[in-house]
């Protein structure tokens, strides 16, 4: 059938013109270097760390005194080899991005995968305290275990935390890669940059923004559709974008932002015990204890006999 095609002859020179075109247009084109972190080891990695730090949730069932050394020792192995392969690779791509010649490669590596090993113990502390946080603070919650097993908020903020510890060990790619990953599967996008406290939620969460230099302090909850974003992005006199300032807003402990509501700027600072109303956009700080909401509209109802 294929030699029958009229014009397989062509694909040849469309071969060739797309080769040309890897010649010219570098920032699309990864070859003849170390391959780049694998999107699939990425989001295995995940599933063993779900498995981790909530066992019996995730992954393997009937955990038991008698097998859970075995199974979470096995998992913390696995973890550890892809781990430090995927490190190695993002490091190696980020020499060759900047120019520069890295010549510990896998040593560092291995050494950043240990480190964030070691953090586990305390990740799952802080978690913990995050899906209380959440049974407390939601009426519709049965249980913590709904509240871990089913709850969207719940995968992308673990994930966040994944992220943000990789972030804060100076790993590159990965953190972004969980990021994307997470976002695709709940709707939640939060920055593995940002600065995030203890006791954090998202009640829903569909559409959530948390944007790369946000801050928000302890005890915080966000509602579906809410932005943390940036106002604008200046530039040098170049017209290049300016990196590295802080563009995203700052909540200070126990404020609440409910569903829609738009919060921008990085010198917008909201004060601890706020509230947030729904759908209001807000561009300026306010002074701890604020309420801030949207004057009611005058609502227009007509009667008629039909459609």
């Amino acid at each position: 059938m294929r030699e029958d095609l009229r014009r397989l002859g062509e694909l040849p020179g469309i071969t060739n013109a797309i080769l040309e075109t890897y010649k010219s247009q570098n920032i699309t084109t990864h070859i003849g270097v170390v391959p780049l972190p694998s999107r699939n080891a990425v989001t295995r990695m995940l599933d063993i760390l779900f498995e981790i730090l909530y066992p019996g949730y995730f992954g393997e069932q009937g955990l038991g005194e008698s097998n859970v050394t075995y199974v979470i020792g096995h998992r913390v192995n696995e973890l550890y080899d892809r781990l430090t392969e995927q490190i190695y690779r993002g490091i190696k791509h980020e020499c060759r991005r900047l120019g520069s010649v890295c010549t510990h490669c896998k040593v560092r590596s291995e050494d950043l995968a240990i480190e964030f090993l070691r953090s586990l113990p305390a990740l799952r502390e802080h978690l913990a305290e995050g899906i209380q946080a959440a049974y407390d603070g939601d009426p519709a919650a049965k249980s913590c275990g709904e509240v871990i097993f089913s709850y969207p908020a719940t995968a992308a903020i673990t994930t966040y935390r994944i992220a943000h510890r990789l972030v804060a060990l100076g790993v590159p790619l990965l953190p972004r890669i969980m990021a994307e990953h997470a976002h695709s599967a709940t709707g939640i996008d939060i920055h593995p940059a940002a600065q995030i406290g203890r006791r954090f939620f998202i009640d829903h969460g569909t559409g959530v923004v948390i944007g790369e230099t946000t801050e928000i302090g302890d005890d915080c909850k966000l509602y579906q559709g809410v932005t943390l974003g940036a106002m604008s992005f200046p530039k040098d006199a170049c017209g290049q974008l300016i990196r590295g300032q802080k563009r995203h807003p700052t909540l200070e402990d126990r404020v609440t932002v409910y569903a829609g509501a738009t919060i921008l700027g990085g010198d917008t600072v909201i004060g601890h015990d706020s509230i947030i109303g729904g759908n209001v956009w807000l561009t300026e700080s306010v002074p701890p204890h604020s309420r801030v909401v949207i004057e009611n509209p005058r609502l227009v109802i007509k009667e008629g006999k039909g459609p």
